[in-house]
C-alpha cells in the first residue's frame, strides 16, 4: 500500500504530465472543474480543481468525499502510483473496475481522449 505522501506525489506528477501534454490530450485536460480523488485503501480524499490542464490539490481529507466534485475518481493507492508511473493502463483499470471515474457526460466525452 502506498502512503499518503506517495499518492500526493503521484497526483503532482500527473499534473505535470497533463500540463506538458500536446494536442488532443492537452485539449481534453483543459477543463475548469472541481475534482476529488478518493484513495479507498487509505480512506482519504484529495480535493481540488482541474484548472487549464493542471491538477491543483487544495486539501486532503479523511474518508470519502464530503461533496460531489464535478470529476470524481476512486482507486487504491497502489493503482494511482502505478498509473502515474506508466505501469497500469487507465483504460484497462477503469474497464475492470479498479478505477472509478464519475463525471457529467460531456466531461466524460472530453476526458476519453486521456484514456
Amino acid at each position: 500500500m502506498a502512503t499518503t505522501e506517495e499518492c500526493r506525489s503521484a497526483l503532482d506528477r500527473l499534473s505535470d504530465n497533463l500540463a506538458q501534454a500536446n494536442g488532443d490530450v492537452r485539449g481534453a485536460a483543459a477543463l475548469d472543474r472541481s475534482l476529488s480523488c478518493h484513495i479507498t485503501d487509505l480512506d482519504l480524499t484529495f480535493t481540488g480543481r482541474l484548472d487549464d490542464g493542471r491538477i491543483v490539490v487544495l486539501d486532503t481529507l479523511p474518508g470519502p468525499p464530503l461533496g460531489k466534485a464535478q470529476i470524481r475518481l476512486a482507486m487504491k493507492s497502489d493503482d494511482l502510483v502505478a498509473m502515474v508511473n506508466g505501469e497500469l493502463n487507465f483504460a484497462k483499470a477503469w474497464a475492470s473496475g479498479r478505477v472509478r471515474l464519475e463525471a457529467a457526460f460531456r466531461d466524460l466525452l472530453r476526458l476519453r481522449t486521456l484514456l
